[in-house]
């Protein structure tokens, strides 16, 4: 696994994403067809152990927290961006999403949680705004962001 094949996993997922609108039903739909266990979710998954293990995933690192943007937004992933995160029980820093967050959880440690969420998927609508948090241990977290679009802010 390497960059550019990673890129193709992601712009086979996101291909299926592509018009969705970002909200409730697409969580489910996720969960029920990359759910945890699921044969993608471990294709997923595998990929990003094995990024961050090769280097190439997580290449920063700043409180607590490796993390990296790995794919820019483009027309090959239907103008998603990927970004994944290395935490263990801590909360990260304060941001919005202005055209919503895919998320998928990926627990290290056997139980990790991400803002409460299991292994698999949760997604956060357009304008929603979260800390994100690891606890109960170690998690590997992906982010497909529309556009690209993040708000760090200075609210709590």
């Amino acid at each position: 696994m390497d960059v550019p094949q990673f890129q193709a996993l992601i712009a086979d997922l996101t291909r299926q994403l592509d018009g969705r609108p970002i909200d409730a039903d697409l969580a489910d739909w996720l969960n029920t067809h990359y759910g945890a266990g699921s044969p993608g979710y471990e294709t997923l998954a595998n990929a990003c152990r094995t990024g961050v293990a090769e280097g190439w995933l997580c290449q920063r690192e700043g409180g607590g927290i490796r993390y990296g943007r790995v794919i820019k937004p483009t027309s090959d992933t239907h103008g998603f961006s990927v970004d994944v995160v290395d935490m263990a029980d801590l909360a990260g820093p304060h941001h919005v999403h202005p055209n919503g967050e895919i998320d998928l959880i990926m627990p290290i440690t056997p139980g990790a949680t991400f803002d409460g969420h299991p292994a698999g998927w949760c997604v956060y609508g357009p304008g929603t705004a979260h800390r994100p948090t690891v606890a109960g241990g170690r998690a590997l977290v992906l982010y497909l962001l529309p556009e690209g679009a993040i708000e760090f802010t200075r609210s709590a």
